[in-house]
């Protein structure tokens, strides 16, 4: 404890201490505000960011369980199907003899056609995960851009001062005048 006491009591004893003046140093004084500028937007955008996330991860696990759904049903297309081809398979035993080759055909194009749907399915549910995947993203690149923005344009016109804005017009107004006379 004496030692914590004793160092902010050797404080006051620093020459330069009780003087009070502005550090013109540039390359001292950015990393300083640069540091200030992130720690306020990581502070205030945190929330919103999380929020944002959330939000995006629910849906996105919405649509999963949709497309889970989806395939549960293709499932049961494809049990009722693999029913209806053991069916078909034992009338193929009774119909041997006659239409061994017309049953055959029938079982191999009900297995195409429900492969076909079920890969259709899962084809559609990896196209929607990626869709809504890229628009959460893209909503998020979207969203931090603008907060990034607001918060420069604060910055900026809280340090335009009413002597600085008039200075600026002013010199805008003589460039435009200049230009105005040599294209003249």
């Amino acid at each position: 404890m004496k030692n914590v006491t004793d160092s902010f009591v050797s404080l006051g004893h620093w020459p330069s201490a009780g003087s009070f003046g502005f550090n013109t140093d540039i390359l001292a004084t950015n990393p300083i505000n640069l540091s200030v500028v992130l720690g306020v937007l990581i502070f205030f955008g945190k929330g919103v960011l999380t929020d944002l996330l959330d939000n995006r991860k629910q849906r996105i696990l919405n649509t999963i369980r949709n497309s889970e759904e989806l395939r549960r049903g293709v499932i049961e297309q494809l049990e009722r199907a693999r029913a209806r081809l053991r069916k078909v398979e034992m009338e193929a035993d009774e119909y041997r003899m006659n239409g061994y080759s017309e049953i055959e055909r029938e079982k191999v194009n009900l297995i195409n056609a429900t492969s076909y749907s079920l890969e259709q399915l899962e084809n559609y549910k990896n196209e929607t995960f990626r869709f809504e995947q890229q628009r959460a993203i893209n909503q998020v690149r979207q969203q931090v851009f603008q907060q990034a923005l607001q918060g420069a344009l604060g910055t900026l016109n809280s340090c335009l001062n009413s002597e600085l804005h008039f200075r600026t017009i002013s010199a805008n107004i003589g460039i435009l005048g200049a230009m105005k006379e040599i294209t003249d």
